[in-house]
């Protein structure tokens, strides 16, 4: 264990994040940048007086409870937490929740497809990133917290829009089905992740439909190759449905494309134009 290196990893990942980025409110003037010790302390759900001599190079060793806590509250990258296990003399085992931090190269290519829908999507189908077709065709994921930019809680959970369920696709029902099936293999992976816990016993409080289809244990997930959106300003548009796989992140990018030529080719090409300014169209 590296005492003086942990310490100074540590105060320097906990001074480049603001309070907003963990849900915190700012309060008064601080001294210092980032959080207050006893903010992450609370965040790692361990004691302020232990956080703080981990940070004055005098604490003991940490557990791999206490390293996975400090990882999520500082929201470390997959390469940060290794680091952290590193210096802690405590060899990082598997992730213990899915990842969120998207290779620079995935952002990349959503953002130059203009012609497609991209987004990717977490293990536990959160939305991490999109392109502003895919904003334009389903909804403006920016003006979302992150917990409402997750399509398992949007389809189960969310109110009709319009009369219109997850965006008016005409395979909602079908994509519940894989919602559950995909979580039931992301809670068998990450059996120790508390958000994955929390997000399913809300799922199966809130939702029938969800509950009956977790009990049913199935965990194949079929393809799907095409899917019908009932766009409020364009009308039906059908889109061919890829998905790519990040092996080592556990993501997917879903690529939604439309035939050139076709009715529904040409409405996509509209809502490229119109983009999210339809957000404020009937206001």
């Amino acid at each position: 264990m590296d005492r003086a290196e942990l310490a100074g990893f540590l105060r320097s990942r906990r001074e480049r994040i603001s309070p907003a980025d963990v849900g915190l409110p700012a309060g008064p003037r601080r001294r210092t940048p980032g959080l207050r010790r006893e903010e992450v302390a609370h965040l790692a759900f361990i004691s302020t007086e232990y956080y703080t001599r981990l940070e004055q190079a005098r604490g003991p060793r940490p557990s791999r409870e206490v390293l996975a806590g400090l990882a999520r509250a500082l929201r470390l990258s997959d390469a940060e937490r290794e680091h952290l296990h590193l210096l802690a003399g405590a060899p990082p085992g598997p992730a213990p929740g899915p990842s969120r931090e998207v290779r620079q190269s995935i952002l990349d290519l959503v953002h130059r497809l203009p012609q497609s829908a991209a987004f990717v999507t977490s293990a536990t189908l959160e939305v991490l990133a999109w392109n502003e077709l895919a904003a334009a065709l389903m909804e403006d994921f920016s003006a979302l917290s992150r917990r409402d930019r997750n399509l398992a809680r949007r389809v189960f959970l969310g109110p009709p829009s319009g009369g219109r369920r997850l965006y008016g696709v005409s395979d909602a029902e079908a994509f519940a089905r894989h919602a559950a099936r995909r979580l039931r293999t992301t809670a068998a992976r990450y059996p120790d992740d508390p958000e994955v816990s929390v997000l399913i016993r809300e799922l199966r409080t809130g939702s029938e439909e969800f509950a009956r289809l977790w009990d049913s244990h199935d965990v194949d997930v079929e393809p799907t190759l095409r899917k019908t959106f009932r766009h409020p300003l364009v009308g039906p548009i059908t889109v061919n449905c890829d998905a790519l796989e990040l092996t080592d992140r556990d993501q997917q990018v879903v690529i939604y494309t439309a035939v050139p030529g076709t009715p529904s080719g040409e409405a996509l090409r509209l809502l490229s134009v119109i983009g999210t300014q339809r957000m404020d169209a009937g206001h």
